[in-house]
């Protein structure tokens, strides 16, 4: 055990004492900010991008202090900087529909505040009253998660004495300012335009399915098959189901960031130049998440001795792992093209691949046809794992033919 570990262990060699925990806690957000920051330093990427749009956030809060504070004179320049901060949302449609939504909850919050002020003539009569009406009013779909401002400026509006006709109207007025500032300054530097997530995920997405796939040929081949590997390799198999939501996700993203942008904008984004991968990759790739998981689901059943499916012998397997093999070098392979920007970097299933392939496939057509004189169980699996196989390869198959 090394002196950190024995440190760690309170130098007894018990548990891991608290104080320890939070040490090692520290350390980790440490390391996590230090590699943020030596991968928004060496290039492009969502660090970049976060950097970017921090930094954008406090320019356009800056910018609204000093229009409001210094060239207008207002004394009390809060609202403006404040809305200005908020509205830096990671699109331009966001911020967009964020500022109507935040400005139509701080008038409602002001006007509130001042009917309530109006009604009680005392401060605490009024937050008494108008406070747990607008907390409620947060919760209406239509202010989004803007809702809770409609509250916290009526708490500033009284809290502040500025309830009157005119320091409401002046209030509004800087709501307004910052929310054009803030606005305006998403829109015109650097416009956050996401193109790079998509095509990084779905890489991944593709990285990942072949990962599955040569774990299963490699545990095939050695063997090594059994209950429990089949359960391990079935929940790997469904993670690839978080990647497709994320891929989703960020196509939504990616959709929504080209909204509202110029193509004079666009020419000055941040984001990676070439072309979005088409949404029909997107649904190419969720078959192949499906035909991994039915696959593996199907082993999985194979492997439990009290089910009444047989799995086939080991020789056919071996030869069926061969076939995964292939199919997941095509799914890397595919990763690759689809990280170097749409140009293939390697064939995917060329002539030499493809023969392979064919006669792998043509022997198990022949193990099928030896097995259907064996029992119709040990038939099944075979044939489904055969039929599922043949999805993948049209699939990926498929999508190099489309390019």
């Amino acid at each position: 055990m090394s002196v950190w570990d024995e440190a760690r262990r309170g130098g007894d060699g018990g548990r891991v004492t608290p104080s320890a925990r939070v040490r090692d806690a520290v350390w980790w957000d440490v390391r996590s900010v230090g590699r943020a920051a030596g991968a928004a330093w060496r290039g492009p990427g969502r660090e970049r991008d976060l950097l970017v749009q921090s930094l954008k956030a406090a320019a356009a809060a800056l910018l609204a202090w000093l229009l409001a504070r210094v060239w207008l004179g207002d004394p009390m320049a809060l609202m403006a900087p404040w809305v200005a901060l908020v509205l830096v949302q990671a699109t331009v449609y966001s911020s967009l529909m964020q500022a109507a939504r935040q400005f139509t909850a701080i008038c409602v919050g002001a006007l509130v505040a001042s009917g309530a002020q109006a009604v009680t003539g005392d401060i605490t009569g009024a937050l008494a009253l108008s406070v747990p009406v607008l907390v409620l009013l947060s919760n209406w779909p239509r202010f989004g998660d803007q809702g809770i401002y409609a509250a916290t400026t009526a708490v500033f509006t009284l809290a502040t004495g500025t309830f009157g006709a005119t320091e409401v109207g002046h209030r509004l007025g800087q709501a307004a300012l910052g929310a054009v500032i803030g606005v305006a300054v998403n829109a015109l530097v650097l416009p956050p335009i996401h193109l790079r997530d998509v095509r990084e995920n779905l890489a991944a997405l593709a990285r990942e399915a072949g990962d599955v796939l040569h774990a299963v040929a490699g545990d095939l081949r050695d063997g090594e098959w059994d209950a429990g590997t089949a359960t391990g390799r079935l929940a790997a198999a469904a993670r690839l189901q978080d990647r497709l939501e994320a891929l989703r996700s960020a196509r939504g993203w990616s959709t929504e960031s080209l909204r509202l942008t110029s193509g004079a904008l666009r020419a000055v984004h941040r984001a990676p130049t070439v072309a979005l991968p088409p949404e029909r990759e997107d649904k190419r790739w969720g078959r192949v998440t499906g035909h991994v998981t039915a696959l593996t689901r199907t082993l999985v059943v194979a492997a439990d001795e009290e089910r009444t499916p047989a799995a086939p012998d080991a020789a056919v397997l071996a030869r069926y792992a061969e076939l995964l093999a292939l199919l997941g070098d095509a799914c890397r392979a595919e990763a690759d093209r689809l990280l170097h920007g749409g140009t293939r970097v390697d064939a995917l299933l060329d002539e030499r691949t493809e023969a392979v392939m064919r006669d792998l496939h043509g022997k198990l057509q022949e193990s099928l046809r030896a097995h259907a004189g064996e029992g119709a169980a040990r038939t099944a699996v075979l044939g489904t794992l055969v039929l599922q196989a043949e999805n993948l390869w049209a699939d990926l198959d498929g999508g190099t033919r489309g390019r």
